[in-house]
């Protein structure tokens, strides 16, 4: 992989880890006082995962929502979506673990196998 490709798969990271993280603390339990949320990142050759999971008390499972360009929330995850080559939603222990995945290989479309 190039260096040029390894700081892409950073700062798609970077922007990824920026959004779950907000979107933990502004819409679940997590952003309440005492209330965390946990970061988890695993790297390989071929991938690199990143997964938030939160404590939950939003209700409902995150989504991507189809927002207007003047709107203020609600375009997050689909920007995770559109940066990541995979992104995946589990409910987790009265919360959500979003996990999303950057191949090491292009950015359009290649797969680890």
């Amino acid at each position: 992989m190039t260096h040029a490709r390894r700081a892409l798969i950073a700062e798609d990271a970077e922007l990824i880890v920026s959004d779950l993280s907000a979107n933990a603390i502004l819409h679940t339990a997590s952003g309440q006082p005492h209330g965390s949320f946990h970061l988890a990142l695993a790297v390989s050759a071929q991938v690199v995962a990143l997964s938030v999971t939160d404590d939950g008390g939003a209700g409902n499972a995150p989504k991507v929502e189809h927002q207007g360009q003047e709107a203020e929330h609600g375009r997050g995850l689909g920007m995770v979506s559109a940066l990541a080559h995979r992104v995946v939603v589990h409910n987790s222990h009265g919360g959500h673990t979003v996990t999303a995945e950057l191949y090491a290989g292009s950015r359009t479309g290649a797969h680890p196998c």
